[in-house]
């Protein structure tokens, strides 16, 4: 296993980190727990192979992660950074407070070495920022917390527009990150070097892309072909390979939910040297090209929302370019099939045969597009067989 110095915060942190979001379930779809018996010895295994960084929140695995992920580190704990999150639900600093001794008890833990702020944005920041100087709200329980040992670095995660960012890392309150990063979205890239140049220690979450990049795709497969040479690999080792040979990321943060899933990314995370310069130039030139081409479908402006019949006309275009452009037919079929059987509260929209082809949408698109049409080619495509 890789390690990185991770920033400012004197930590030597695996290249590979464990996401606890997606552990082994066990039961009916609308009671579902986690499968210790599979689930704790997988972490367990991974602290085996050298991953001394493990992420969990309050709400993963219905509300169930934390205390598995407490259970796994018995007998570890010493050996392997703890990071959680605190749902900011108000500005009350008891409140807060309170959030966070929820899961220390759920880990059954003294204290966390890296505690989030959980999807900060701008908007929030602000506030709680003027919050602190009044010596009330989230900031100021954050500060009696780590003045008290409970927990040793405060974190942010986050959502928001790149352009907001840098206000919060200028901050200087955080001392890590948890940002989105993958070959199909490279919107915080110059971020993530910023973050990194601020000392801010940088852990990449979603580097398959949200299981996009984690079932075959020939167009992400090829992208190190040069020539006549054949450089072919699966398409989540490319997807985190590129991640991993980001010198600006200390931690790439991979959910794990099998034993073959991290014995093959514990494997990549240990080989040095992910990929050339040169081919990391000719993968964000071939990834460029394809988001061009991706653009010509739908720019994903939002502009014709909303659709009267709740279809999130972006959210079905970029399924489809997702099997049109890059390959990852499974996946996108998959989607679809969710959002027609309306199983993912992620997914919020109605299946493309709700369109009555009222024009409202083609009328606000500042494309032109022929929204109408590609609806009717994105059901006729990704529906199920």
């Amino acid at each position: 296993m890789l390690y990185n110095k991770f920033g400012n915060t004197g930590k030597e942190v695996s290249a590979l980190g464990f996401g606890a979001m997606r552990l082994p379930m066990i039961g009916e779809d609308n009671k579902q727990e986690v499968n210790e018996e599979l689930a704790i010895p997988l972490m367990r295994h991974s602290f085996e192979l050298g991953v001394n960084y493990i992420d969990t929140a309050p709400y993963y695995c219905e509300k169930l992660s934390e205390i598995a992920v407490g259970k796994a580190l018995k007998g570890y704990r010493d050996k392997v950074y703890l990071s959680t999150k605190n749902p900011i639900e108000n500005d009350v600093e008891e409140d807060w407070l309170g959030r966070l001794e929820k899961s220390l008890k759920n880990l059954d833990t003294d204290y966390i070495d890296f505690y989030h702020f959980w999807g900060i944005n701008l908007e929030g920041f602000k506030r709680w920022e003027s919050l602190y100087k009044k010596s009330e709200g989230p900031l100021k329980a954050a500060e009696k917390a780590k003045d008290q040992g409970l927990i040793k670095h405060l974190s942010f995660s986050y959502h928001d527009k790149a352009e907001n960012l840098r206000y919060i890392i200028d901050s200087g309150i955080f001392e890590t990150i948890l940002i989105q990063y993958n070959l199909l979205d490279r919107s915080h890239e110059d971020n993530i070097a910023y973050a990194k140049e601020k000392g801010l220690g940088v852990v990449a979450m979603g580097p398959v892309g949200g299981g996009r990049l984690g079932v075959p795709s020939e167009v992400i497969q090829g992208l190190l072909n040069e020539g006549s040479e054949k450089k072919l690999v699966s398409t989540p080792e490319m997807a985190m390979r590129f991640v991993l040979a980001n010198p600006n990321v200390d931690i790439t943060l991979a959910g794990m939910s099998d034993l073959a899933m991290l014995e093959q990314n514990a494997a990549i995370a240990s080989i040095s040297g992910h990929l050339t310069e040169t081919e990391i130039v000719h993968v964000k030139a071939m990834m460029e090209e394809n988001k061009k081409l991706a653009q010509l479908y739908c720019t994903t402006c939002n502009y014709c929302k909303p659709c009267p019949q709740e279809i999130n006309i972006p959210l079905l275009f970029n399924t489809m370019n997702n099997h049109r452009i890059y390959g990852i037919t499974e996946h996108a079929r998959q989607t679809y099939a969710e959002i027609m059987a309306g199983s993912n509260p992620w997914l919020k929209s109605a299946d493309a045969t709700k369109c009555t082809e009222c024009g409202e949408c083609e009328r606000k698109c500042p494309q032109k597009l022929a929204i109408i049409q590609q609806l009717k080619e994105t059901h006729e495509t990704l529906k199920p067989y």
